[in-house]
């Protein structure tokens, strides 16, 4: 129960990092809110299917990855703690996701049912206003951000930013999630790190 109490803790912090809310409205969002435990390797969205839930990562680690033709893994995203996960597009349009959600550890988290949360949003003043913050900082500020360094730094300054954000990240997730995440190799991966370490 403590455990629980903790998760929401830090669930109520990260939303009123994104806009101030009331505690009516904070009770409003956990009444559509569910805690779930899923292991290592568990799906939480397959590709082509409707997205019907938003996560939140309390504890663990999910990746959010493409397929192509050929059978090939492109990682779109790799979400932690602290972090909201989900196709937003597939469940704003009522379409097949193009990608799939998987836990790669054990993962304990938070479902919001997507239907329930847009009625909070089209009901309710707090609530658009927190979605339009939410939208502004992940879908424009964090996305532009993303792009620009892409292009402008260098795959090991892109490596060196990420492990600033997610210390020891590289003692838990497989190095091909975190290549792929940055758009390199996990060839060229392995080849920063030893260059890293030998400096």
């Amino acid at each position: 129960m403590d455990e629980l109490k903790k998760y929401f803790d830090d669930f109520k912090q990260v939303v009123l990092g994104y806009h101030p809310l009331t505690e009516e409205a904070i009770a409003m969002f956990e009444s559509i809110i569910k805690f779930k435990l899923v292991k290592k390797n568990e799906i939480l969205l397959q590709i082509g299917t409707v997205s019907k839930q938003l996560y939140f990562i309390c504890k663990g680690a999910v990746i959010a990855y493409y397929v192509d033709e050929e059978g090939n893994t492109y990682n779109k995203n790799i979400f932690l703690e602290n972090e909201f996960a989900g196709s937003t597009v597939s469940a704003l349009l009522n379409t097949p996701s193009e990608f799939t959600l998987e836990a790669i550890e054990e993962t304990a988290l938070i479902s919001i049912h997507y239907d329930s949360y847009r009625a909070l949003i089209d009901h309710n003043i707090e609530f658009k206003n927190f979605y339009i913050a939410y939208l502004e900082k992940n879908w424009i500020i964090d996305k532009e951000q993303r792009e620009i360094s892409l292009v402008m730094e260098n795959s090991t300054a892109r490596y060196l930013k990420f492990l600033a954000l997610h210390p020891n990240i590289d003692k838990r997730i497989p190095l091909q999630h975190i290549a792929s995440n940055l758009g390199i190799s996990p060839t060229q991966l392995s080849r920063i790190r030893k260059d890293l370490k030998e400096k």
